[in-house]
């Protein structure tokens, strides 16, 4: 399976699917099309912690002001499915890989 999930809006998601061949990828844009349950439990299969997947750069983070709280992975899950901007994005999935982010390290990693 190849698949990404995607912020359209998001600058950096567009230039790093415009550096990347996406053939064959299946694409979902998380804003018009939210991950669903099963979708963030096969993500957490792979990379075993929803903390992993969660954007603590996003506004609504700081806005909620849970830096300052205790959060467990349930929390971490429920925020990821109430809210689009929580998801690290992009997200891609290979096979049984899943790269999740914008780091250079992850970008390359994810082109090899």
């Amino acid at each position: 399976m190849k698949k990404v999930y995607f912020l359209k809006t998001c600058d950096t998601c567009r230039r790093i699917l415009k550096d990347l061949n996406l053939e064959g990828f299946e694409q979902q844009e998380i804003k018009t099309n939210p991950i669903t349950a099963n979708e963030l439990e096969e993500m957490y299969q792979l990379s075993k912690s929803y903390e992993a997947l969660f954007n603590k750069r996003a506004r609504l983070y700081k806005s909620l002001d849970l830096k300052n709280k205790d959060l467990s992975e349930i929390d971490y899950k429920d925020y990821l499915l109430q809210e689009y901007t929580f998801l690290k994005r992009p997200v891609f999935i290979i096979d049984n890989q899943i790269f999740i982010g914008n780091s250079k390290k992850v970008v390359e990693e994810m082109k090899k």
